[in-house]
This record gives C-alpha cells, sequence and structure tokens, in this order.
C-alpha cells in the first residue's frame, strides 16, 4: 500500500485554511487534520509561552501522523510546522531546532497557499487583524513555500474559488 499524499494548507489567520481542509477532506472521502493549536489555546488559563508552541507543534505532528494511518489517496493538513516556526520568529524572535528538523524531515506532495484576501473573522484567539499584517505574514508564508521545494498553489477568492482551485490541484498530483 503506498503512502497518502499529504497535502498541506498554509497561511496566515483566517485566510480559510480550515474551512479549505475540511471541505477538500469530504469532497475527496479522506480525512484532514485540523489545527490542533486552537484546542489547546483554548484550554490554557493563561497567555502562551515560547515553550507551548513547541508542545503545540509536537501535538500538531503526532495527530497527522495517526490521520495518515486512516487516509486511502490524501491526507489533507491544516497548517504545519511552519505556522509554529513563523510565530516563534515573530512573538520570540527564536525557533526550537527541533521544530526546523521537523519542517526538513517532513514531506508534502502540495502546499496550497491561502491568501490574505477573505474578510477577517474577529476571534479572541487570533491576533492581527490588521491587513498589513495579514499581508506581512502571507509574505513570509509564501518565501517558506517557495523554498521548501514542494510544489504549491496559491488559493484565493471566495470559498467555492478556494475549493475548486484545490480540487483541481489535488487531482493534478500523479498517482504513485
Amino acid at each position: 500500500m503506498s503512502r497518502p499524499k499529504r497535502i498541506l494548507i498554509l497561511g496566515p489567520e483566517s485566510t480559510g485554511k480550515s474551512t479549505l481542509a475540511e471541505k477538500l477532506a469530504k469532497h475527496f472521502e479522506e480525512p484532514w487534520v485540523p489545527e490542533v493549536a486552537r484546542g489547546y489555546l483554548e484550554k490554557l488559563d493563561r497567555p502562551y509561552a515560547y515553550e507551548d508552541l513547541l508542545q503545540i507543534g509536537k501535538q500538531q505532528m503526532r495527530t497527522e501522523d495517526e490521520m495518515a494511518m486512516q487516509a486511502n489517496n490524501y491526507l489533507f493538513c491544516d497548517t504545519d510546522l511552519r505556522v509554529i516556526q513563523v510565530w516563534c520568529q515573530h512573538r520570540y524572535g527564536k525557533v526550537d531546532p527541533w521544530v526546523l528538523e521537523e519542517i526538513a524531515r517532513r514531506t508534502y506532495d502540495l502546499i496550497l497557499l491561502c491568501a490574505s484576501d477573505l474578510p477577517w473573522q474577529a476571534d479572541p484567539l487570533r491576533e492581527h487583524p490588521e491587513i498589513e499584517m495579514r499581508q506581512q505574514f502571507f509574505e513570509i508564508y509564501k518565501q517558506l513555500s517557495q523554498a521548501s521545494g514542494i510544489p504549491w498553489m496559491l488559493v484565493s477568492g471566495d470559498t467555492a474559488k478556494r475549493l475548486s482551485t484545490g480540487i483541481r490541484a489535488v487531482g493534478s498530483l500523479k498517482k504513485e
């Protein structure tokens, strides 16, 4: 049995990553890996710290590996360690070596990079509603996507357009 193709959905806050991951999973009848940071942070009774980001990243990767065992052809991943890398660097000016080593070790077959052209959805866990900050984060994720060596595609527009772009992109992946 071949391994499932891993599709990474990446981008700044409030760009429709979770919605896209869930809708693609439903379309292809495959599992998706939700972002674990939300559940982790909702249970935290204090502001998050640098060490929390590493724990979130490790939990995200464990969840991804567990979900991969349930996948047949595709696994849709709502974020990966690049998000931890970006937030560690942004908030604390440093990134744990494990995060960088794990990013280099893990492979994805496609990155769907979500543009910051959707309206901001207010949420107590989100930090940067300003369009300038959203665009700044988008550029960081774009640079990381370009440097990854992984094929990537920009998804933009409304939810329906993002979904149709994602379906085409995933459908174009070669079967092993």
